[in-house]
């Protein structure tokens, strides 16, 4: 009995341990099985799900396993024309706050809702973007699609008789039609007027904007047309070279002539108080002809004189971009496009009066030269990518934005403003964004001016860059000014006899919708 019970006292003793360790592990493995995730065939169709309806806009493809299970979080949601888009950040914690997360700078994704079009939608699309207003069919009314039928057609048999009277006038200058240089020539003449009416063709994209930046337009427009002319002034010096140089020059002077012939009827609807529209633009066009047969004859009678060709263009070429310019600023425009709106809002800021027709018309800036140092300037509806960098700024300026259908915001990178619409802006939204923008701009131009000639003798400019906390500030304090001076600019643009209207400003068409 004695030998048996230590035994007996050892077994006793290991299964008592056995018995605290089967629990230990019972314990452990229900706590892992009750914060486990869930299935593998769960989790795969939760992907499978998921990944059908998120395609990752950066990358071109389906958004991958990784990417769905990182730590992202949602911004904001963005619609263009019924497409949308999601736009996620990365999370990172902040040692600085303790631990906190905050959303990581420059890690801002846009992730596409919808699968890609198929090749021939985009290609109907591109050509649509061309052939057809926008906002069509309801832009136009139901005569406008068997106009441009009858239209398209008139000018297919006109376009193929060309060749044939081209081919008759070089027959009739003397060139044999047995020979092979007249159809030679004729190839090359035909090309030429091919390739300017392509660069027409392209250019009718501008479409809306030959409605209200139509001076800038007509005048960027003449401009284009003494290019086309000094190229084809070049053909003599190098002959060899006259189916390019006279490709490119007539590409030129098609342009040209595309925003002469669409800003016309605006500017001459401008100078009619009634339903005279048709008198104004016919008197119109016949000063032009009188003119333009007048100065036909001048150069006939220089040229007889063998002047210098140089001197003498050049002369003509200063004479005709001074009086293009004289002539669109002469124009007095009612409507508030970007470039008068904007006179009208620094004016109003800086005296408290909103200019005349006159005075805002001849303080509108025509034309930029492209070697002029980039100014700020106020964007309206761009992409969310576009706004905004960094996402924690976008989360510190929502909450002050959350009663207005718009978000203003400042983009460091390029020093513009920006103004985003939510999905139920209206009108006066907009136009209360594209005021509260320039406030905004107003403000921090003055801020930066003000610190630049304090740090002027350290020149370093960079301090005078609003850090997020600055942007807070002076977004606060121009949604004050902005709460309080609406209202009285647009009664005082209004008794100016000013015309405010959305699209007069031409507002991308991004909009914000499902803000969290």
């Amino acid at each position: 009995m004695k030998l048996k019970q230590p035994s007996n006292s050892a077994s006793q003793t290991l299964t008592s341990s056995e018995t605290r360790l089967l629990v230990r592990e019972t314990f452990r493995i229900s706590a892992n099985l009750a914060s486990a995730p869930p299935s593998a065939p769960a989790a795969a169709a939760v992907a499978d799900q998921e990944r059908i309806s998120l395609r990752d806009s950066n990358f071109g493809g389906l958004v991958e396993d990784q990417f769905l299970n990182s730590s992202l979080k949602l911004i904001c949601c963005e619609e263009i024309d019924g497409r949308r888009w999601q736009y996620f950040a990365d999370n990172e914690i902040s040692v600085r706050s303790g631990g906190s997360k905050q959303l990581k700078k420059n890690s801002i994704r846009a992730v596409s809702l919808q699968s890609p079009q198929a090749p021939i939608d985009e290609l109907l699309a591109f050509v649509r973007s061309y052939v057809v207003p926008e906002g069509f069919p309801d832009s136009v009314t139901p005569s406008y699609v068997p106009y441009m039928k009858w239209r398209a057609l008139k000018h297919f048999f006109g376009g193929a008789m060309g060749v044939f009277t081209t081919q008759t006038l070089l027959s009739s200058l003397g060139v044999s039609r047995n020979n092979v240089m007249p159809g030679a020539v004729a190839i090359n003449w035909i090309l030429k007027d091919g390739a300017g009416r392509v660069g027409k063709m392209l250019f009718a994209r501008q479409g809306k904007k030959f409605d209200y930046d139509l001076k800038q337009l007509r005048f960027a427009g003449d401009l284009l047309m003494e290019l086309g002319a000094g190229v084809e002034l070049a053909t003599a010096a190098v002959p060899h070279l006259f189916l390019p140089l006279a490709c490119a020059a007539n590409v030129a002077k098609n342009v040209g002539a595309v925003t002469s012939t669409s800003t016309r009827t605006p500017i001459y609807k401008a100078f009619a108080r009634g339903e005279n529209i048709g008198d104004v633009t016919s008197k119109g066009e016949c000063v032009g002809n009188i003119a333009d047969l007048l100065g036909t004859g001048l150069s006939i009678m220089i040229s007889k004189r063998n002047p210098s060709l140089f001197t003498t263009f050049a002369l003509l070429s200063c004479g005709y971009v001074m009086s293009s310019y004289q002539e669109v600023k002469s124009v007095v425009l009612h409507t508030l496009n970007r470039a008068r709106f904007k006179v009208a809002v620094e004016s109003f800021l800086n005296t408290g009066r909103v200019p005349s027709l006159q005075e805002g018309n001849s303080m509108e800036n025509i034309f930029s030269p492209p070697w002029q140092k980039h100014k700020p300037i106020v964007v309206l509806g761009p992409r969310f990518k576009d706004a905004f960098q960094d996402p924690n700024s976008f989360l510190a300026l929502e909450p002050i934005f959350e009663k207005e259908q718009y978000l203003v915001t400042y983009n460091p990178s390029k020093g513009d403003i920006c103004a985003l619409f939510k999905d139920q802006a209206k009108s006066d939204d907009i136009l209360k964004a594209a005021f509260h923008a320039h406030v905004l701009l107003h403000i921090i131009s003055s801020s930066n001016q003000n610190q630049r000639s304090s740090i002027k003798q350290e020149h370093d400019l960079s301090a005078a860059l609003p850090t997020l906390g600055d942007l807070q500030s002076h977004i606060a304090e121009s949604y004050k000014m902005v709460s309080a001076l609406y209202g009285p600019f647009k009664n005082k643009a209004k008794e100016q006899g000013w015309v405010m209207s959305d699209s007069l400003l031409n507002p991308g068409r991004a909009r914000l919708c499902g803000l969290v």
